[in-house]
């Protein structure tokens, strides 16, 4: 049996396509990937080959950027490139029995171009959004055409909603993305000292200027929220960084606003200690209690586990006002917003103190369970992807 081609243009996109070639590996079916941003990283800690030479942008490659980033993309010439990545699969076509193409429009067109048999999960677009789905052109006409042989969306709403714009079954089998996260146990809820995570975000030099964002969001926490919470507990503050954000570099930003470097982990400002950890974001999520967070998947994994999201908007390119709104939209009441540190850091503590609270806390979690299971499901999602995968391939071999 030929293999199967993992076609995904995002960070995010890339994990969840790695996820579902890892079940597939399980079942004996040979994977290679072919991401259209970056260097494909969640592939590669897998040992999936990945084609071609790849490269990264400042932006993270073509889609829900400001301006300056649409133009920093064009001078950079990720069209061109993402032009060539495309043209390589249809170089290599006949070497693959079936693409898989995670993404947006980028990835619906990449797996009509192959002239190969389509599976598309088009995580990028929700009905959530405005009530009825608005799929740029000509990403509607593309997912009609016979090689797309099956359309799987990122929730229940926008299956129905595509299904009866396409006149052709779109169906929900889940959010791979989220059991890179749910497979790890959370502590019971109230047990431990409470955690707030800071996700700044994974693309590089955006995530230092959000992480800079962020410590100055912190130096208000000591009038604003209590470092010490009844019952002698202390309010922990870890970050998820990615690999690319170097000691000096936070050190460099740090500095200005009162943190000192200690140590290979540590960032100390007075009473507060903030724990550094590089590439553990989903070992340190499920014990969070409050996201302070500038990312998109990181962001939606945390919904999806019930875990409120405060965002603190950047300058960009990336997640940006515009961004947050937008997410604000596609996930729902899950996730806050404050403008400025001092008010942000009154929310996180509102939110925190509801969360430890004996009786509020419980209803919080329930409230968020909810809109976690309509938003993005249950754990899952790769498994299930994985047997429709198999189940498309035994039926191309009949």
């Amino acid at each position: 049996m030929k293999p199967v081609l993992l076609l995904s243009n995002g960070h995010g996109e890339d994990l969840s396509g790695a996820l579902v070639a890892s079940h597939l590996i399980q079942r004996g079916i040979a994977v290679e990937a072919l991401p259209l941003v970056g260097h494909g990283a969640s592939y590669r800690q897998l040992g999936i080959p990945v084609l071609g030479r790849t490269r990264n942008c400042s932006t993270g490659g073509l889609g829900y950027t400001s301006l300056a980033g649409r133009i920093a993309e064009l001078l950079e010439g990720q069209m061109l490139y993402v032009l060539s990545r495309l043209l390589l699969l249809r170089r290599r076509r006949r070497h693959y029995g079936l693409v898989l193409a995670v993404g947006d429009l980028l990835a619906v067109l990449g797996g009509w171009f192959s002239g190969l048999p389509t599976a598309v999960y088009l995580v990028a677009y929700s009905s959530h959004y405005e009530g009825r789905l608005r799929l740029p052109w000509p990403c509607g006409w593309l997912l009609g055409r016979p090689g797309i042989r099956a359309i799987w969306s990122r929730d229940e709403l926008s299956a129905a909603d595509l299904s009866g714009q396409l006149g052709r079954p779109a169906s929900f089998l889940g959010n791979p993305f989220l059991d890179a996260v749910s497979s790890n146990e959370a502590p019971p809820a109230g047990a431990g000292d409470p955690e707030l995570l800071l996700v700044p975000g994974s693309r590089l030099p955006e995530a230092a200027r959000n992480l800079g964002l962020m410590l100055e969001l912190l130096a208000e926490l000591p009038g604003k929220l209590p470092v010490e919470w009844p019952g002698g507990r202390r309010l922990r503050l870890r970050a998820a960084l990615v690999p690319g954000l170097e000691r000096a570099c936070i050190a460099q930003l740090a500095a200005p606003l009162g943190w000192q470097l200690e140590g290979e982990d540590r960032l100390v400002r007075g009473p507060l200690e903030l724990e550094l950890s590089w590439g553990g974001f989903g070992q340190l999520l499920p014990s969070a209690q409050l996201v302070l967070c500038s990312a998109g998947t990181a962001a939606e994994q945390a919904v999806g586990l019930a875990i409120p999201v405060l965002q603190l908007p950047g300058q960009g390119p990336q997640f940006t006002p515009g961004f947050a709104e937008a997410q604000r939209r596609l996930l729902g009441a899950g996730v806050f917003c404050a403008p400025e540190p001092s008010s942000a850091a009154e929310l996180a503590h509102q939110l925190l103190e509801q969360q430890l609270d004996p009786i509020r806390g419980p209803a919080l979690r329930r409230q968020l369970a909810t809109i976690g299971q309509e938003r993005i499901g249950r754990p899952g999602g790769s498994q299930a992807m994985a047997g429709a995968i198999m189940n498309l391939l035994a039926a191309s071999a009949r």
